[in-house]
């Protein structure tokens, strides 16, 4: 395990509020519909659910306290409920799905076009500035139109392993970062605020991959510029699950609207930049005769699918969507191989058996070590970064449980609870990464028992990046608790 660092937690703490409030901003859609009548029986519809009222819906999330811990009320509701229920929030009406079956019902039938949510205070944005949507804002067919354009690159392995290299050096300035935490702060022995560094990592990271370009977040003084980009990204997620709360004719009125603007300015200002020192790059090269080289983005601006606006609104939401995924999911990866010294032994056997002496692992080692990978993918079961997704099925209606639904319903698919069903993964609580491992008994998984990424062409764009830095971060690491 060459250019390794080790890394020493005492009280090991993952700062996140585990999505709760994320899982509220999918909370918000569609209308009722009545008991029709097929074929002489009475065919169910959403009437025919249990649920709470919106008197009810607004204890739970603030009397009980549950507003910051929604993941946690989806079990305890599956518990009253069942695994299929409706949640009122005023006149709006979401379905909540909490069974394996049933997930797998929805998705099957989301149609060529499926849609999250609405996003409101996202698109509104963008109308304000004349933005373009992007992947996660548009609906439709132009929204395919623009999947088409950016899967081939972010989601074919043979392209994704291209960014092997980049992302690698990101991996070692962060190491490198690691050791001289450890030795100027720690003691030589702790490094603090590991989610905080991990943070910047995954930043820097994504950026690398997206911009071509470093933004210095591991750099021992993080540029003035890029720690107020940091910042702003973080403030748009502080501030969303708040905008969306109020009704879209009062935002204009409301005092935070204006600072998420500001933020929403700051994020799209920088992109421009970015993007527009990529494009002046490109007309030199051509000017000279010279080979234009690069990666994702060069491949966007010279392909000419996208118009500039399209390349500046898509890259953008990308940056956002690939953060919290990374830094999350590594942080309590650490936390459990810290716990687990059997487990982080057998993944330092694999990965030596694998990249001996001084090889740093890439992306083609990466697919011989199965060790690694299910580790990250029961960290995601345990953790995952979004508990609650959403769909709405937009083309038609459907049948899930017995259940007629209209079009347009809302569906909140809750992933966090079905991760924690014991009938699905038996022994739920548990750090069991076996469970992913072809030939271990334990791998006889529900197709969506756990899906972090989500599933089909509404899946997440950024997958395979994600992962790919998780795993060469993770290859490279030794925890001592």
């Amino acid at each position: 395990m060459s250019s390794s660092s080790m890394l020493r937690t005492g009280s090991f703490l993952c700062k996140q509020d585990y999505g709760g409030i994320k899982c509220l901003t999918s909370v918000f859609c569609t209308r009722t519909t009545s008991t029709t009548l097929i074929g002489g029986d009475k065919q169910k519809t959403m009437d025919d659910l249990d649920g709470p009222s919106f008197l009810t819906s607004l204890y739970w999330l603030f009397g009980k306290g549950y507003f910051q811990t929604t993941h946690q009320m989806q079990i305890e509701h599956s518990k009253i409920y069942g695994p299929l229920w409706r949640s009122k929030y005023g006149p709006l009406v979401v379905v909540n799905v909490a069974n394996a079956d049933l997930i797998e019902q929805v998705l099957r039938q989301e149609g060529r076009h499926p849609i999250r949510t609405d996003m409101p205070h996202w698109r509104g944005y963008r109308k304000l500035r004349n933005h373009a949507y992007g992947p996660l804002t548009e609906m439709g067919a132009e929204w395919q139109r623009i999947r088409s354009i950016l899967n081939p690159r972010m989601l074919k392995p043979k392209h994704v392993s291209s960014y092997t290299s980049a992302i690698n050096g990101v991996v070692s300035d962060f190491i490198e970062k690691v050791a001289k935490l450890r030795t100027t702060k720690g003691n030589d022995l702790m490094v603090y605020d590991v989610a905080g560094e991990l943070y910047k990592f995954a930043f820097e990271g994504i950026c690398s991959v997206l911009f071509e370009t470093r933004m210095g977040c591991l750099n021992e003084v993080v540029p003035e510029e890029t720690q107020k980009f940091i910042f702003s990204v973080g403030e748009m997620f502080r501030l969303s699950p708040i905008v969306i709360l109020f009704p879209k004719s009062l935002w204009p009125y409301m005092p935070f609207w204006k600072h998420f603007v500001a933020v929403w300015d700051h994020l799209f200002k920088v992109a421009d930049e970015l993007v527009q020192k990529k494009m002046a790059e490109i007309h030199e090269s051509v000017k000279y005769g010279q080979p234009v080289e690069g990666e994702y983005l060069t491949h966007l601006l010279i392909s000419e699918q996208m118009s500039f606006t399209e390349v500046l609104g898509s890259i953008t939401e990308l940056l956002l969507a690939g953060v919290d995924t990374t830094s999350n999911t590594i942080s309590w990866a650490l936390y459990h191989l810290a716990r687990e010294p059997e487990i982080q032994q057998k993944l330092y056997e694999e990965i030596i058996s694998v990249c001996p002496g001084d090889k740093v692992p890439c992306s083609e080692d990466v697919t011989r070590m199965p060790l690694l990978k299910a580790i990250v993918r029961e960290t995601l079961r345990l953790y995952p970064v979004v508990p609650g997704n959403a769909r709405v099925v937009a083309e038609r209606e459907i049948v899930v449980g017995g259940h007629l639904f209209p079009k347009n319903t809302l569906f909140h698919l809750c992933h966090f609870a079905v991760s924690y069903d014991e009938k699905v993964f038996p022994n739920p609580s548990a750090f069991l990464p076996q469970r992913w491992i072809r030939g271990e008994k334990q791998l006889n998984q529900h197709p969506f028992g756990s899906v972090p990424f989500g599933f089909g062409i509404r899946a997440c764009l950024g997958r395979r990046v994600a992962e790919l830095e998780m795993y060469l971060l993770l290859s490279r690491f030794w925890i001592l608790a």
